[in-house]
């Protein structure tokens, strides 16, 4: 008799990205050579100070077992960044976690916070990768709908306001920029999910990967420093992943009153010890050493982002919405009259191009594609090209 599965299990999912890439796996396997635009992994180099960082602590020997809330040296220059660029103040001994990637910071924020049955407001579409533990924690995903207006997508606050009044209603959780519609929520956004938040006693549960990653006149804003009150019904989670391209570093952090610090260590000292000693230390010297190359590869994605907008000027069935913030544009593909996923089908099955299908993220993302420019070069010139052209011949 097999062993049985937990029931547990029967509540996750694949995420969407790895679902498509079984299927982009089983196409090459029949002989199609395949160009992906679908991940948001920079093909850009970790920057050498970081480099070194890292090699100097192999070096010295520290190989041994971090500190489990963090090396205080990390913490440190977790509080001065967050001082420097967010205007937010918190206590390195007390009121900040690093962890394994962000990944691992929304799982212990969500172990911390829920219990059974309460429900988790999230903007649709939105990364569909939070789905999953918010149902292993033992929570309800409830979206909220967006929709795209003046060519960003648009949260809508009423929809918000039914959700916050609900008896079982407990975490809101925001992603700034917006992964995958590129949206940079504003200043009055983020006040009014802010009042919301403390009106109803919510905790908001902040991703801000994509920080760093902003056009235009966008500007990143932590809701912790709108307001005392919000800052202590706030989690701020981040990484080091996309601003200095450490994604395979697989470190992060987070900051948040103390009570919930302390939840959400208990939570890490079951299932992590953080990340390796010498890792931290290169974390720290990313955090507190010049921050020209960040700036350097943000220029780099402006540039793919205009490259994406240029291809589709003037497209016949498809039209791109030029992010705020981050490397994803999400390509209205409404005019083909097609589900997004036969969309992203058709696109990799007869034409080689991978993209990930809107509705991946939401209800709200039907009708548009995720491409993609986290890689640029031949990857992105070929892609676009097989890209325009099969939405054309739909």
């Amino acid at each position: 008799m097999p062993i049985s599965i937990s029931n547990r299990v029967s509540l996750l999912a694949p995420t969407a990205v790895n679902s498509i890439l079984a299927e982009v796996r089983q196409a090459q396997a029949r002989g199609i050579q395949t160009i992906s635009l679908m991940r948001g992994e920079p093909d850009l180099a970790t920057p050498v100070h970081i480099v070194e960082a890292a090699q100097a602590a192999l070096t010295a020997g520290r190989t041994g077992y971090p500190d489990n809330r963090g090396e205080m040296r990390l913490r440190e220059a977790v509080a001065l960044k967050l001082q420097r660029d967010n205007g937010a103040a918190y206590d390195p001994a007390a009121e900040i976690l690093v962890t394994t990637g962000a990944t691992f910071g929304i799982h212990a924020a969500l172990m911390a916070l829920l219990n059974d049955g309460d429900h988790v407001l999230l903007p649709d579409p939105v990364y569909d990768a939070y789905q999953s533990p918010i149902r292993l924690a033992g929570g309800v995903p409830v979206p909220i709908a967006s929709t795209p207006e003046g060519g960003r997508f648009t949260l809508n606050m009423e929809a918000l306001d039914r959700a916050a009044r609900h008896p079982r209603a407990r975490v809101i959780l925001i992603n700034t920029p917006w992964n995958p519609v590129g949206t940079v929520l504003s200043e009055s956004e983020l006040g009014a999910i802010g009042r919301r938040v403390v009106d109803h006693k919510l905790a908001l549960i902040s991703d801000e990967i994509y920080e760093t990653i902003l056009y235009g006149a966008a500007r990143h804003i932590s809701p912790a420093s709108l307001s005392p009150e919000l800052r202590e019904r706030t989690v701020i989670v981040n990484s080091l992943s996309k601003t200095y391209a450490m994604t395979g570093w697989r470190v992060g952090y987070c900051a948040a009153p103390k009570p919930v610090t302390d939840a959400m260590f208990l939570v890490l000292q079951q299932s992590s010890r953080g990340p390796a000693t010498f890792i931290q230390d290169a974390a720290a010297a990313a955090l507190s050493g010049p921050q020209e190359t960040a700036a350097a590869m943000r220029d780099i994605y402006a540039a793919r982002r205009t490259q994406v907008r240029q291809a589709f000027e003037g497209h016949p069935r498809a039209r791109a919405l030029p992010p705020e913030g981050g490397f994803f544009a999400m390509v209205d593909v409404r005019a083909t009259g097609l589900p997004s996923n036969e969309v992203r089908r058709r696109l990799l099955h007869e034409h080689g191009v991978v993209v990930a299908h809107g509705s991946a993220y939401g209800p709200s993302g039907e009708g548009t594609l995720r491409v993609s420019f986290a890689s640029g070069g031949a990857t992105l010139a070929n892609g676009l090209a097989r890209l325009t052209q099969g939405l054309a011949a739909l």
